[in-house]
């Protein structure tokens, strides 16, 4: 389709999206508005792929195509009537295409669902087809969002805008610290004492200089991507005594950064419990806690007493 001369929205994303048997052509726009390509919608629904638009038909003004006839009026509702225009944006390959805005689709499905189940006369035999296409969409739906849907068919995921990472932060961090109390107990301690061979005296204020970086690594190198990094931002280390004034798990948030720690820490704890020493931990613990980003798992060699790179 040749691209006319207004400026049309560019796809900066696009890939198929499978629904069982069912293909639909999708793209992200660089406003971030994911659609479907109305020619692979109508082929979806088991409609002759057409485009170009609405049609008036059958007493349906300015309606698409797919719900153009007369008897599907009674079934649209308002806010889809108004919404469900399609419009045209230009494709990575520098076409143009028409589409629906993605999260009309289901309201597109519903209304053949909805006059299916009105009488069984009020579809014809080629629309209950299209109810039924329409049936296997909606269930699709039902697993995940249209929206995860299409960022995941399109790898938008990897893309999304800073704002996806502020809120994970905003859930996990809170923006002042909290008084200190004590959120690890004596048996993480005891048993990571143990896994070392380290003397364990829980009066002792003295620890091994290697605790704090295996706290790390056991616990806040496994939060959210970003999050750890954030907490070190928020609590630094002073210049000076190298010491940080704060502990970082005053930073989280007690509805969700706190309750994942205290889990973290019990399913480490309860690892640590059964393992003979560190080396043995850490590989049950990397399969079951796995750190973000982490894609394989190499097993650590046998011989306990080599070095262990973290």
């Amino acid at each position: 389709m040749a691209i006319e001369n207004k400026v049309l929205p560019q796809a900066t994303h696009e890939g198929p999206l499978k629904i069982g048997d069912i293909t639909i052509q999708c793209a992200v726009l660089e406003d971030g508005t994911r659609v479907l390509t109305q020619r692979s919608v109508y082929k979806a629904m088991g409609r002759s792929a057409g485009t170009g638009g609405t049609k008036a038909r059958d007493g349906a003004q300015g309606l698409p195509r797919i719900l153009a006839a007369a008897n599907l009026t009674p079934y649209i509702p308002y806010e889809l009537r108004c919404a469900v225009t399609p419009f045209m944006f230009k494709t990575k390959r520098g076409t143009a295409a028409f589409a629906y805005r993605a999260e009309l689709l289901p309201e597109i499905c519903n209304v053949y669902l909805d006059a299916r189940r009105a009488t069984p006369k009020t579809l014809n035999p080629n629309q209950l087809k299209i109810a039924n296409s329409c049936e296997m969409l909606i269930r699709g739906f039902a697993t995940v969002g249209i929206i995860a849907l299409v960022d995941e068919a399109t790898g938008y995921q990897e893309a999304r805008d800073k704002d996806e990472l502020q809120r994970i932060f905003d859930a996990y961090l809170s923006p002042i610290f909290a008084p200190w109390a004590k959120r690890f107990p004596e048996e993480f301690y005891k048993q990571l004492f143990r896994l070392h061979g380290w003397q364990y005296s829980p009066l002792s204020v003295k620890r091994p200089q290697l605790l704090a970086k295996r706290t790390n690594e056991i616990i806040y190198d496994r939060l959210p991507p970003g999050i750890v990094e954030e907490l070190r931002k928020k609590n630094p280390r002073d210049e000076k005594t190298k010491r940080r004034k704060y502990k970082h798990f005053q930073f989280l948030t007690d509805h969700t950064g706190v309750p994942h720690l205290d889990k973290m820490v019990a399913i480490s704890t309860a690892f640590m419990q059964v393992a003979p020493n560190y080396r043995k931990f850490l590989g049950m613990y990397n399969r079951v806690v796995p750190k973000p980003g982490t894609t394989m798992f190499i097993p650590f060699p046998e011989k306990d007493d080599e070095v262990i790179n973290v």
